[in-house]
């Protein structure tokens, strides 16, 4: 009782050796049985555990109180007269604590609020159409649900379709792709309640709220006080997919499967949104490395005993008793074993899992937004997982369980000149793209396009049986990894001028456990992000043999080191004008196209939209660029440096563009 920190019974006698302290509370919890004909209540908000939202399920307790006295379990009822005050109130304080349980839970979410467009109040508006009040059909095609109205000019188009083949025909966005013009508002939602109607801004891509909304379709002759409500909004079909979604699309339809238990079969709970944590630690704790580390070698005694005072903090501990938890097979129970009721076995009774709150706690702590209950890239977290194992083992880092997914990458860069220059870097995962022009089924794909187009024109639906997906090769995307590929504006130090030079990457040692990354956004016409539809055939068996780097070959030469106060050293990176054109040509602000191109080093008009969509939310995207020189003894954190060559960045780059933003007191953005 001289701490908030809690144990189980067959763990508490660890703390008073520990620590000598003897005295601690006893708090029992116990389940209330919940009738099985109680109704559930239909969810009215796409929220979580708020009134009116989706119930979060957490069950409800008794609970009783004792003082208990190691090392002889001497317990003491309470709350008692005949206790000191002090103790008394020691417990009320440890009572109304909030502990990991209570600040991790998923306790209320709602779906975010929608923003006021950034286009509505200056919004354009063309044409004298006149739209009736019912009756309404797509301009394009014979839709008559899902309809939207561009408030600038009037046309009646109907919305997405969707992933299985239901839903519009497209012709909506396709009409914004076309014009550009930003908002449509969704008919059947318009009612005198114009807060509720669905307002989507497609440049901000979101539903999003239009101030002026009774003034824009007034001007199409719409008088919304008499209209009523005949279509679910974005966000109540949300709700409604959540409380119906058939679970069967994705699971063993149709198929009798039965719970399995033991060591090893132990399941996760989720803390709200934090399937990514989930997913990336049971793939971590399948592997050899960590169950050595954190398993076979390391007893939860031994963790706790070199753990500091606070063993919550420590990642050694939590992530021991993570392993324990996950593999030794101790809660891998059926649940109703787990409470020790008497009720028959039950075949398709379910483990409860464990909730892994601490665990949560310590690996978030230092990450703005792993720390939050949104969801998040499990790629981004499985890279930020390992950063802190590394960096927890650095005093033994031959202990160190994530050097099995290290590797080596050496990026051979050969100028035009005939000098070469070799850059190397270590990663952690392997990112390659898809090389869509290398599907292995062109026929089964062209004859789906062309009765997709005919079920189109004739105002079908595709259904997702019909669907057919381009299937790549594994093997195609590892050799795309290791083409040759150009890079425009290269600054050569032996010609002492930009050049195009040609890289190519290998890899200088290969890891136990490879992990890759397929890039599936690609930029499609109208310079909109799409995330790639297609399946990748991954072999059993892979050989990455033919991407072993060679380093430097007998011959070779390899170019010059910039010398002191050269154009290489020197200069700052400049946008290149084209791809600024480009980007401001299609509605972008100047300084903002700038920096896309700045910070994507020129790659191309692609790259630099995808840096822009990603950082138009940046709190310094208006801030000035600044072009202050480098200082010549300026030094960088060198594990900012191998993030960023990480990414892809060469050193020299990397070096130069972290010395500009210490002295510009700007954060310099990569992706």
């Amino acid at each position: 009782m001289n701490t908030f920190l809690a144990f189980g019974k067959g763990y508490v006698v660890w703390n008073y050796e520990k620590t000598g302290n003897p005295v601690y509370l006893h708090i029992k919890q116990t389940k209330k049985l919940v009738p099985e004909d109680r109704p559930s209540k239909k969810p009215t908000l796409l929220a979580i555990g708020i009134d009116g939202g989706f119930d979060n399920n957490e069950p409800e307790y008794e609970e009783t109180h004792n003082i208990v006295i190691l090392p002889n379990y001497v317990a003491l009822p309470f709350p008692s007269v005949e206790l000191p005050e002090k103790v008394r109130l020691a417990v009320d304080a440890i009572l109304m604590a909030e502990g990991a349980e209570r600040k991790e839970q998923v306790a209320a979410w709602t779906a975010d609020k929608k923003q006021i467009s950034a286009y509505a109040m200056d919004l354009r508006q063309i044409g004298s159409v006149v739209v009736p009040p019912s009756g309404w059909k797509c301009t394009k095609c014979d839709k008559t649900e899902n309809l939207w109205l561009n408030l600038t000019d009037g046309m009646i188009l109907c919305g997405r379709r969707n992933w299985d083949g239901t839903g519009g025909n497209n012709h909506a966005i396709e009409h914004y792709k076309e014009t550009g013009y930003p908002l449509a508002v969704k008919l059947g939602t318009i009612t005198a309640d114009l807060e509720a109607a669905d307002v989507f801004s497609y440049p901000e891509d979101d539903s999003v709220v239009d101030p002026l909304l009774a003034q824009h379709l007034a001007y199409f002759g719409i008088d919304f006080s008499s209209l009523q409500k005949t279509e679910m909004t974005t966000a109540e079909r949300e709700l409604d997919q959540n409380t119906n979604f058939d679970w069967n699309r994705i699971q063993e339809s149709g198929q009798e499967v039965e719970p399995i238990y033991g060591p090893g079969y132990t399941g996760l709970v989720n803390l709200g949104n934090s399937c990514y944590m989930a997913a990336t630690m049971q793939v971590m704790f399948s592997t050899h490395s960590f169950c050595r580390q954190y398993y076979m070698n390391q007893s939860l005694k031994m963790a706790f005993e070199t753990a500091p005072a606070d063993p919550t903090v420590d990642l050694n501990m939590q992530l021991t008793k993570l392993g324990h938890g996950l593999l030794s097979g101790k809660y891998s129970v059926p649940a109703s074993e787990k409470d020790g009721t008497t009720a028959p076995a039950i075949t398709d009774a379910k483990q409860e899992g464990i909730p892994p709150r601490m665990f949560k706690a310590v690996i978030a702590a230092s990450h703005p937004e792993f720390s939050t209950m949104r969801q998040q890239d499990a790629l981004e977290f499985f890279l930020h997982f390992l950063d802190q194992v590394e960096r927890s083992n650095a005093v033994k880092p031959e202990l160190d369980p994530s050097r099995s997914f290290k590797f080596g990458v050496e990026e051979r860069i050969l100028c035009s000149s005939g000098k070469v220059a070799y850059n190397k870097r270590l990663d952690y995962i392997l990112s390659l793209n898809i090389p869509l022009h290398e599907v292995t089924n062109k026929e089964e794909l062209e004859a789906f396009h062309k009765i997709k187009a005919e079920k189109i024109s004739e105002g079908k639906d595709v259904s997702s049986d019909e669907i057919v997906r381009p299937r790549v090769p594994l093997e195609a995307c590892l050799a795309s990894f290791a083409a040759p590929e150009e890079i425009p504006e290269f600054y050569s130090t032996a010609l002492k001028a930009k050049t195009t030079a040609i890289k190519t990457a290998g890899l200088t040692s290969f890891p136990d456990y490879l992990v890759l990354h397929m890039r599936k956004f690609v930029m499609e016409a109208g310079w909109v992000p799409k995330k790639l539809d297609v399946y990748i055939d991954v072999p059993d068996i892979i050989d990455i043999s033919h991407m072993r780097s060679k380093g430097l070959q007998p011959g070779e030469e390899l170019l010059p080191e910039s010398a002191p106060g050269s154009e290489a050293e020197s200069s700052q990176p400049v946008a290149n004008e084209e791809i600024v054109a480009q980007l401001v040509s299609m509605g972008f602000n100047q300084l903002h196209c700038q920096k896309a191109a700045i910070n994507t080093l020129n790659t191309g008009v692609e790259e630099a939209m995808n840096w822009l969509l990603s950082h138009m939310d940046d709190p310094d995207i208006d801030a000035p660029i600044c072009h202050g020189a480098q200082g010549a003894g300026a030094s960088v954190d060198q594990s900012k440096v191998d993030t960023l060559i990480s990414f892809g960045f060469q050193e020299e780059i990397a070096r130069m563009a972290l010395n500009a933003s210490v002295q510009c007191l700007l954060l310099f953005y990569f992706f």
